[in-house]
C-alpha cells in the first residue's frame, strides 16, 4: 500500500486531476495489475496506437492528458465496443449524445466509432461537464451516468461537491 501511496503521490505533482489513493483506487490497481494482467498487456499495446491521437486532441482542447485513460474505463480501447445501454465506440457515446456533439449515426456510418471524430467529440463533452461542474473527478463522474446523476448525487449528499462523498449516491457507471 505504501507504494502505491507514494507513487500516487508524485504523480499528483504532475496532474491537474487530483491523485487520491484509498482502498476503492487501491481495489482497481490490483484489479489491473493482478486480475486483468492479459488485458492490461493488450491496453498497453492498444496504446501506443490511440494515446498520441488523443493526447493531440485533448491538448489542442487545453485538456488534461489524463483524461485519456478514461476511454480504457469505457471501452478496452476498442473502436467496436458497444455497451448493454447502447453506447459505441472508443468514447462510449449514445445515440442521443452522439447527435450533440456533431457524430453522424445513421444506417451507413457510425461516426461514433471513427477514433478522430468520436475524439473531438469527447473533447467537446468534457469541455462542457467541466464548464458545468469545474471539478475533474465531478466531470469524470458525469461522463458516464450524465450531469444530471451527478447534480442528483450532490442534493442527495446535502450538497456534497467531493466526488469520494458523493459516490455512495452515484450509479455503479457512474
Amino acid at each position: 500500500d505504501l507504494y502505491y501511496e507514494i507513487r500516487i503521490s508524485e504523480l499528483n505533482k504532475t496532474s491537474p486531476v487530483a491523485l487520491d489513493f484509498n482502498p476503492n483506487v487501491k481495489a482497481y490497481i490490483e484489479l489491473y495489475t493482478i486480475q486483468r494482467r492479459k488485458e492490461l498487456a493488450t491496453l498497453i499495446g492498444l496504446s501506443q496506437l490511440y494515446f498520441p491521437v488523443f493526447d493531440e486532441a485533448l491538448d489542442r482542447n487545453s485538456l488534461p492528458l489524463e483524461l485519456k485513460y478514461l476511454t480504457i474505463v469505457e471501452s478496452g480501447l476498442n473502436p467496436m465496443a458497444v455497451s448493454k445501454s447502447g453506447a459505441v465506440g472508443l468514447w462510449q457515446f449514445l445515440i442521443t449524445t452522439s447527435g450533440m456533439f456533431d457524430l453522424t449515426v445513421n444506417s451507413y456510418l457510425d461516426e461514433r466509432r471513427d477514433p478522430i471524430k468520436s475524439t473531438e467529440a469527447a473533447c467537446r463533452y468534457l469541455q462542457y461537464l467541466y464548464s458545468t461542474f469545474h471539478d475533474w473527478h465531478l466531470v469524470l463522474a458525469s461522463y458516464n451516468g450524465g450531469p444530471g446523476e451527478t447534480r442528483k448525487a450532490i442534493e442527495r449528499s446535502g450538497g456534497e461537491t467531493n466526488y469520494w462523498k458523493i459516490r455512495p449516491f452515484l450509479s455503479e457507471q457512474a
